[in-house]
């Protein structure tokens, strides 16, 4: 039969143990930790909208340097063209046709400064967009960060707390036949962490808190070790 403190260092193993899955449940449940996920989930979107911004950017900037030398090279052969028409000696019919070659590189030039334009002006809105997308980001990141020192400190602190749970639990399980804490171990998977129970004096089982009868708590009692007749698990008379 086992020993009245074997029964007690028994219960004593499993406010060890609760504590520790407190612990552990407290470490999972940080209320930083959701605020955490929802930071992170933030700084990937701004990340993505200052991806797209840039690369709507570059694009943008593409376009006028490819439109700029365009209107270059047509403001070229403008002036190229009303050189030849200014020199003349050419025929009424080659003037008319230059005439009208001159009037048409105008007009495109026109159109392009229009582009080239509208194109600076784009521009100059996406780089504050993509400067103002920049702040934003530093700013969703430094949140991150701060909730993240937040979440290692406070882990620190509940490592530590589990540690010394289980140093003391490291002391207890010696004095405990091995076959017992099996046994332990064993409920503990089944019977929702709690395998140990008080027995108290008018006979309620300290877990389930069902009460047995004298005949009851006799027959738990003769069993090595005590069990309780209605949830099975181990009775500290």
């Amino acid at each position: 039969m086992l020993s009245p403190t074997g029964l007690a260092d028994l219960l004593d193993l499993q406010a060890e143990d609760s504590d520790i899955d407190r612990l552990l449940h407290q470490r999972e449940s940080l209320p930083e930790l959701e605020r955490y996920k929802q930071a992170h989930a933030a700084v990937d979107k701004i990340e993505k909208r200052h991806s797209e911004a840039a690369i709507a950017m570059a694009e943008t900037a593409r376009t006028l340097d490819k439109t700029s030398g365009e209107m270059e090279l047509a403001e070229i052969k403008l002036g190229q063209e009303e050189n030849r028409l200014f020199a003349g000696g050419m025929s009424a019919r080659e003037t008319e046709h230059m005439r009208d070659e001159v009037a048409m590189l105008r007009r495109n030039i026109g159109t392009m400064e229009d582009e080239v334009l509208a194109l600076m002006e784009s521009r100059e809105a996406q780089e504050k967009a993509l400067e103002e997308l920049g702040a934003e980001r530093d700013e969703a990141a430094a949140s991150k960060a701060e909730l993240e020192a937040e979440i290692k400190k406070q882990w620190k602190s509940i490592d530590d707390d589990i540690a010394k749970h289980e140093g003391r639990k490291a002391d207890i399980v010696p004095s405990i036949p091995e076959d017992l804490v099996e046994l332990y171990e064993e409920l503990r998977q089944g019977k929702e962490r709690t395998a140990v129970g008080r027995l108290s004096e008018d006979g309620t089982c300290g877990v389930c808190h069902l009460k047995l009868s004298k005949a009851e708590v006799a027959e738990a009692t003769r069993s090595d070790p005590p069990r309780c007749l209605h949830c099975r698990r181990i009775l500290v008379p």
